[in-house]
């Protein structure tokens, strides 16, 4: 039996090359984290504000159910296009009697304190009468007017300031009847 062995110097830089190998697939390992930790970071801040967002639209839908809720009243008061007290209050004023707000400086707690780029991107709330007919248990056909109420809150997160990407969050309620 010929068992030749090579001779030593045909091997070398082998394990040199599996050293540079095994380097450059543990950076792509580490270069995919630093990734996944940059769009778990940005996510996590989209549903920040998406939620925030979610509670001041929810609060407002709240405080209109609470309230008197006739479809004239609640479009006078909280109407943006009537620009109302209760949407100002809402949106930029607050309810703290010792620093009210404005809408270039909004109060804490308001839409506009709470959601980066809201200022620029201003809330929108339009109450629209719906009336229709119902047949009570007695037969007796009754006209009921309703008031749709739609709540679109904007903002633009610290991050995308100058891409132009606006996120907006929509709630829709029936209220009254």
């Amino acid at each position: 039996m010929d068992s030749r062995t090579p001779p030593p110097h045909a091997q070398s830089g082998v394990m040199l090359i599996e050293a540079l190998i095994a380097l450059l697939i543990f950076s792509l390992g580490v270069l995919g984290i630093v990734g996944l930790h940059a769009t778990a970071s940005k996510v996590s801040g989209d549903a920040r504000y998406r939620s925030e967002a979610a509670l001041m639209a929810n609060e407002l839908i709240g405080k209109m159910w609470a309230g008197d809720r006739s479809a004239a009243v609640l479009r006078t008061a909280y109407d943006s296009s009537q620009n109302g007290p209760a949407f100002q209050a809402w949106a930029w004023v607050g309810t703290d009697a010792g620093s009210p707000g404005t809408q270039a400086a909004p109060a804490q707690g308001t839409v506009l304190k709470m959601l980066p780029g809201a200022s620029a991107n201003l809330p929108v709330v339009t109450v629209t009468p719906v009336s229709r007919t119902v047949t009570t248990s007695s037969g007796t056909v009754v006209t009921v007017t309703t008031a749709q109420v739609n709540v679109t809150i904007k903002w633009q997160a610290p991050q995308e300031n100058g891409d132009g990407s606006v996120h907006s969050y929509v709630a829709v309620a029936h209220i009254g009847g």
